[in-house]
């Protein structure tokens, strides 16, 4: 099973790009989508943006791992 997670894509250079994913910083390659830009929300999988998403499917999903995080903890599990 893959996962690919939102971020927010705070700094470019050239290919490389730095987002912002919950709250870490991590640097990711942007070859598939040379068309993202600063503030743009984006997939990322194992190193790789994959497509440019919208602000909305970006907190849709942001919800979803809340959601979960509150599920294991509720569990015990810790975050």
């Amino acid at each position: 099973m893959c996962l690919a997670v939102p971020g927010k894509l705070i700094e470019r250079t050239g290919n490389e790009g730095l987002l912002d994913v919950r709250g870490n910083r991590v640097r990711a390659r942007l070859d598939v989508v040379p068309e993202a830009k600063i503030g743009d929300y984006v997939l990322l999988h194992a190193g790789l943006v994959i497509t440019v998403i919208s602000p909305e499917d970006a907190a849709e999903t942001e919800a979803v791992f809340d959601e979960l995080d509150e599920l294991k903890r509720a569990d015990g599990r810790g975050a």
